[in-house]
């Protein structure tokens, strides 16, 4: 009987550690497939217009059955929000929205970096007297909020010792904002690029100001739970960024023209933007050179109530970067 016990005893463990194993490896193998990966293109992210034209994308993925569905957004914000929807499964995006999303509670991670852009300043017409931030007293300014044409003003106004409070800020998309610029219905605008290179060249509008400092990086991000489900899927999207950045660096040309015709904008200005202020040969790895921006600027966002507090825009920076995806996307 006691043989019998310890037969039936070794049979149920072995079945039990059947069902254990089968139940652990479900979700991993769930997991492995993506039925459909949504991709953001945009105008200030020229590396993803060179995935999209080129249907890098959609021959990469095909191998996994997977498909591939591009939405435009058209500003950082859009583009967290669409995220936060999961209505995307990679946003890109400046390094600040990121971190101010991820600071107020969006459940996300930068897993990437495509460009250390110039792509922030302020603009006034051709005609206006105002030269330099401190004019901007009492001025209205339109600007898109949660971007970095947004932060890039608050900190040129801190540079000087204003604050939003001494201006007003109409919160209007970056392109609204240009025509309302020309339009003369605001003193100035927050401008971004390429929209700022195609009103100096129609319009004849002045940067006044603009500091590479205060821009924050372009970024790649997921949220978390993607990054736990699907780190596959990303390592690829990573590794498409990285071909769009070795073909550009050997072929701008070729992109200049890409980015030109999907903005409308003329080859003189897509040259300025991607050539000029858009620097894309760096790392793709998000880390400590991403992280020193963003801290130099946590002052100005608590300040302006951008993010709610001290205690969780440290806790938010710490924890920001997940590094490890894009280090396998390099790695040889």
């Amino acid at each position: 009987m006691t043989n019998l016990i310890k037969k039936f005893a070794a049979v149920v463990s072995v079945a039990l550690l059947s069902v254990a194993t089968l139940t652990a490896t479900a979700p991993a193998a769930n997991a492995a497939s993506l039925e459909t990966i949504k991709l953001d293109y945009a105008y200030w992210n020229p590396l993803s217009l060179l995935i999209k034209d080129k249907g890098w994308a959609e021959a990469e993925f095909k191998k996994t059955n997977t498909k591939v569905e591009w939405v435009y957004s058209a500003s950082s914000a859009a583009a967290l929000q669409s995220l936060n929807a999961k209505a995307i499964t990679v946003a890109s995006s400046a390094g600040a929205p990121a971190y101010t999303a991820r600071a107020n509670g969006a459940s996300l991670k930068t897993i990437g970096v495509f460009s250390q852009p110039k792509w922030a300043s302020i603009v006034v017409t051709k005609s206006s007297p105002i030269a330099k931030i401190e004019q901007l007293k009492g001025k209205k300014i339109a600007a898109a909020s949660g971007t970095d044409p947004y932060f890039h003003l608050l900190l040129a106004l801190d540079s000087v010792g204003l604050s939003s409070k001494d201006v007003t800020i109409v919160n209007l998309p970056h392109a609204d904002g240009q025509k309302a610029l020309v339009a003369g219905q605001v003193d100035a605008w927050a401008g971004l690029d390429p929209l700022t290179a195609q009103a100096e060249q129609n319009s004849g509008v002045k940067i006044i100001y603009s500091n590479a400092k205060f821009n924050s990086w372009g970024v790649l991000s997921a949220n978390e739970d993607t990054i736990k489900s699907y780190p596959a899927q990303l390592v690829t999207v990573l590794k498409l960024y990285e071909k769009a950045r070795a073909f550009t660096l050997d072929n701008g040309s070729d992109v200049v023209d890409i980015l030109a015709k999907a903005s409308n904008i003329k080859t003189s200005e897509a040259k300025k933007v991607l050539l000029n202020r858009t620097k894309i040969n760096v790392s793709i790895v998000p880390g400590a050179t991403q992280a020193a921006i963003l801290k130099s600027i946590t002052p100005v966002l608590v300040e302006e109530a951008r993010i709610k507090s001290a205690d969780a825009a440290n806790t938010a920076l710490a924890s920001l970067y997940d590094a490890s995806l894009a280090k396998k996307a390099i790695k040889k």
